[in-house]
C-alpha cells in the first residue's frame, strides 16, 4: 500500500491496513496517515498482549517508576514491564510502595504509580490510598485479579477491590477488555492529576492482561486550568482594600511552582503578612520578614493572636481536609477563599467570598487590580511576630539529654543545607517541626496533616531522594512510626540511596501520651520496647549510629550527610515538657501579648 500524504484530499476513506503497517482515517477534508508500527503515535495498533498496551500507555503518560510487589496475577504485566524504560522499584510492603508513589506525585505533579497483586496485596494499599486522596497527591494504583471470563480457583483470595477503593479514590475501574485500556488509563491519569489531585485505581485481571489487542494509546490533551471569574476577583479586591488588618494564610493547595512565584511577588508588592498551615510550609521562604509563623496548633499559639487581630483573612490553597489552622466564628473575621475548587462548608470554615480557578492566575489577577492602602495597619501582627520568634528560640541550645524537641529541630535545620528535604512521619515531633523549623523552599518539608498516618516517613524520604538525587534527604521518624515500615531499609540500601534516617526513641506512642496527659488521664497502654536500632540498621546493610549526648547530634548529622550511604541515627528524645509547653505555656504567654 502506498503511504498517503497528510494533505491529500479524500472525502470517504475507511481504515486501511497492510503488511507495511500504514493506515489512513478520513476527515471531512483530508486523509491522515499514521505508522502503526509506532503504536505510541498511531491510532491503529498491531497484535500485542493487553499488558504490553497497558505499559505503553503508562510510558505515554511519562511514568518513570512503578513501586510495588508483583504477584502471580501480575506476571504478564511484569513481563511487559521488563521490556519498558519504566523502572520497577521492588518494595518490601505494598503500603510503603503506595506511600512512595504518592510522594512522587506530590513532588512532581505527575501521578506516581504503584503495583500489587489481588486480595491481600491490594488491601495493603488502603492506607496509602487514603494518604494520597486526603493529602491531594496524584497516584495510580494497579492491582491484579483472577481471570474474569473463566473461574480459575473459585473465590480464593478474591475481594471486590474496586468496591473497596470507591470511597478512597477519585476513580476506580476493573479492566474487562484490552480495548478499554487506552481510555481507562488516560482517564485515570487525567483525574489523578486534575485539581484537587488524588488517588485512582485500575484492576487488571490476568486473563485480560494476556489477551491480544490491536488498540493504541491515547495521548494526553493540551488542557489549561480554568481561571477565576472577573466579578469574584473584584469582590476580593474590594474587601482587601477596605480591610484595615488583612492577613494571608497559605495552605497545601498553594504548593505549586507558579503559585509560589506569584505569592512571593504579591507579598513583596503589597506588604501583607502571612501565616502557613503545616502543609503550606515553604510555599514562601519562611525567613521572609513578613512570615508570622506556622499554625501547627489549631488555637492558642502566638500566630493565632495575629489571626485574631486580622479583620480579613485571605486564605490561599486551604482545604478543610487539613487540620484547621484556625476556627471561624459566625460573627467573626471574614474569609476570602482562593483555591482551584470551591470551599467545602464546615462548622469551622465557611468563607464569605470565593475566588475559584487556577490559584496562581487568581493571585496575579488580584495583584493587577489591587492598590496598596495607606490605612492598612500591621503593627499588631509584627508585635506578635516578635514575641513568637523569641519563643521559638527558647530551648534551641538546650544541652539536656535525652534530646529536647526544640534542640532537635535547631540541629536538624543547621545540618540541612540549601534545598534539602525533610520527610516527617507522624508523631508529636511533627508539631515541633511545623512550629520551629523554617522551610526555605516549597515541598522541602514533607509532612502529612490530612490523614496523618504513621509509617510514611521512611518511604516518603526514599521517593524524595529518587525524584531529587541532588538534594539531601532526611527522614524523621518516631520509633513507633519507623517500625511500621522499617523493612524498607533493605529497599533503600538496594537502591544505593544516600539517606539519613533519624529515629526518635522514647519507647512509647508519644503523641497519644501527650493527649492522654492533657486529658488528665493516668499513663496507660502506650509504652513498648525497641530493638537495638544500630544493629537493626546494620543487619540491612545500612550504617547504624547512636547519639549518646546532645552535643553529638549536630556533628553526627553533618557527617552522615557528607558520606553516601543509608544512615540510621538513633536519638533518644525527651517529651516530658510537651504537655507543659504545648498545652499551657504557649497559651498563657501568647494571650499576654
Amino acid at each position: 500500500m502506498t503511504r498517503l500524504s497528510s494533505d491529500q484530499p479524500l472525502l470517504n476513506c475507511n481504515v486501511l491496513r497492510s503488511d507495511q503497517g500504514w493506515s489512513c482515517i478520513a476527515t471531512d477534508k483530508f486523509a491522515l496517515s499514521y505508522d502503526t508500527r509506532d503504536c505510541h503515535n498511531s491510532l491503529i495498533g498491531r497484535d500485542m498482549k493487553s499488558s504490553d498496551l497497558f505499559v505503553k500507555a503508562l510510558e505515554a503518560e511519562g511514568v518513570e517508576y512503578i513501586f510495588g510487589i508483583p504477584g502471580e496475577e501480575n506476571l504478564d504485566f511484569l513481563d511487559s514491564l521488563s521490556r519498558s524504560r519504566i523502572t520497577l522499584v521492588l518494595t518490601r510492603h505494598e503500603q510503603a510502595a503506595g506511600f512512595m508513589a504518592a510522594t512522587y506525585g506530590r513532588l512532581t505533579g505527575k501521578a506516581g504509580v504503584c503495583l500489587s497483586t489481588l486480595g491481600p496485596g491490594a488491601t495493603n494499599f488502603v492506607t496509602a490510598a487514603a494518604y494520597a486522596q486526603l493529602g491531594g497527591m496524584p497516584m495510580l494504583m494497579i492491582t491484579g485479579q483472577k481471570p474474569v471470563k473463566t473461574s480459575k480457583q473459585g473465590q480464593f483470595q478474591i475481594v471486590d477491590i474496586v468496591a473497596m477503593m470507591e470511597p478512597l479514590t477519585k476513580y476506580t475501574r476493573q479492566l474487562v477488555s484490552g480495548a478499554n485500556i487506552p481510555s481507562r488509563v488516560r482517564e485515570a491519569f487525567r483525574l489523578a492529576q486534575e485539581e484537587k489531585p488524588g488517588a485512582v485505581h485500575l484492576e487488571l485481571p490476568e486473563d485480560i492482561a494476556a489477551e491480544a489487542t490491536e488498540e493504541c494509546v491515547i495521548s494526553a490533551s493540551n488542557v489549561r486550568r480554568p481561571t477565576a471569574e472577573v466579578k469574584s476577583v473584584q469582590a476580593a479586591v474590594e474587601r482587601i482594600q477596605k480591610a484595615t488588618h488583612p492577613l494571608l494564610l497559605v495552605g497545601a493547595g498553594a504548593n505549586r511552582k507558579m503559585t509560589c512565584n506569584m505569592l512571593r511577588r504579591f507579598i513583596d508588592t503589597f506588604g501583607i503578612p502571612f501565616v502557613t498551615t503545616q502543609m503550606g510550609k515553604g510555599v514562601v521562604d519562611e525567613r521572609h520578614p513578613l512570615f508570622l509563623g506556622n499554625a501547627a496548633l489549631s488555637s492558642g499559639d502566638f500566630v493565632h493572636r495575629a489571626i485574631e487581630s486580622a479583620d480579613l483573612i485571605i486564605n490561599v490553597g486551604h482545604d478543610v481536609v487539613e487540620k484547621p489552622p484556625f476556627f471561624m466564628q459566625v460573627d467573626g473575621v471574614e474569609v476570602i477563599h482562593i483555591n482551584f475548587f470551591t470551599a467545602a462548608v464546615d462548622p469551622v470554615y465557611f468563607p464569605q467570598v470565593e475566588v475559584v480557578g487556577d490559584i496562581a492566575n487568581s493571585i496575579w489577577q488580584i495583584g493587577e487590580v489591587l492598590q496598596k492602602q495607606d490605612h492598612w495597619d500591621f503593627t499588631r501582627c509584627m508585635h506578635v511576630k516578635e514575641h513568637g520568634e523569641s519563643h521559638l528560640l527558647e530551648g534551641a541550645d538546650d544541652d539536656r539529654f535525652p534530646v529536647y524537641p526544640q534542640r532537635l529541630v535547631t540541629d536538624v535545620r543547621s545540618a540541612v543545607e540549601g534545598e534539602g528535604i525533610i520527610a516527617l512521619d507522624n508523631g508529636v515531633y511533627k508539631i515541633w517541626f511545623a512550629r520551629n523549623y523554617k522551610a526555605h523552599v516549597p515541598n522541602s518539608v514533607l509532612l502529612d496533616n490530612a490523614l496523618a498516618t504513621m509509617g510514611a516517613g521512611l518511604p516518603s524520604a526514599m521517593a524524595a531522594k529518587l525524584v531529587h538525587p541532588e538534594r539531601s534527604v532526611t527522614a524523621i521518624c518516631g520509633d513507633g512510626g519507623f517500625m511500621m515500615n522499617s523493612q524498607e531499609l533493605e529497599t533503600a540500601v538496594r537502591l544505593k540511596l544516600h539517606l539519613v534516617v533519624i529515629i526518635l526513641r522514647d519507647n512509647a506512642y508519644g503523641m497519644i501520651k501527650w493527649k492522654q496527659a492533657n486529658m488528665g488521664l493516668p499513663a496507660f497502654g502506650l509504652d513498648y520496647g525497641n530493638p537495638d536500632f544500630v544493629r537493626y540498621a546494620e543487619s540491612y546493610g545500612a550504617q547504624g549510629h547512636r547519639v549518646n549526648s546532645t552535643a553529638e547530634l549536630l556533628p553526627r548529622l553533618k557527617k552522615c550527610h557528607a558520606e553516601t550511604a543509608v544512615h540510621v541515627i538513633e536519638v533518644p528524645v525527651d517529651y516530658s515538657d510537651n504537655d507543659r509547653i504545648l498545652n499551657h505555656e504557649i497559651q498563657q504567654r501568647s494571650v499576654k501579648v
